[in-house]
């Protein structure tokens, strides 16, 4: 009886293992599976704005031997002023969105005696060109519609007021408010 045990044991070893070893190969096909839904699934990631917006508008109306509090007024104050490079100011701007490709660009300005000497800059786009990359990606499909039938209505009560004729903003009077200095005497 021991021998048949032993045996009825082995056996019962060897059946466990292939199980065990078949649920592998399960088990990584199913880890495979799960391993795509991950990288499907991305978590929203806000669109990173730093720098400033240089245009190619902007840059058309620099020239050279303008001073620099006008090239301050057309371009902004610069992102990069070093304590080593009094004469130059570097205008950097980068834009990353999710799912969509980076954006960098740089412009620098060079000055001497105070007037601006040149102008070095990436290929910038018009105005018009950047406004249209920040536009968000539309809505696909069509839009429920905003609806509900008469008898869905009933249920709610209606407002307070609500059988006076809406007056327009321009019937109601401006409010008075007090003056913000006191009145010379």
């Amino acid at each position: 009886m021991p021998n048949n045990l032993l045996r009825g044991s082995r056996f019962s070893l060897v059946v466990l293992a292939l199980a065990a070893l078949a649920g592998c190969s399960t088990l990584s096909s199913t880890g495979d599976t799960v391993a795509k839904a991950a990288q499907s699934v991305q978590p929203y990631k806000i669109d990173i704005v730093q720098g400033n917006v240089v245009t190619r508008e902007q840059l058309a109306v620099l020239r050279p031997g303008m001073p620099r509090a006008m090239v301050q007024d057309v371009l902004g104050s610069s992102l990069l002023a070093s304590v080593f490079h009094a004469n130059r100011w570097d205008y950097v701007f980068t834009l990353k969105r999710q799912g969509a490709e980076p954006q960098s660009r740089r412009v620098t300005v060079f000055f001497s005696n105070d007037a601006l000497e040149r102008v070095e800059a990436d290929e910038l786009p018009s105005e018009s060109e950047f406004v249209a990359t920040l536009k968000s990606t539309p809505i696909k499909g069509p839009l429920p519609a905003l609806n509900a039938p008469e008898d869905k209505l009933q249920k709610f009560p209606a407002p307070a007021g609500a059988d006076a004729a809406p007056t327009s903003p321009a019937a109601t009077p401006p409010a008075a408010y007090p003056p913000l200095e006191p009145a010379a005497q």
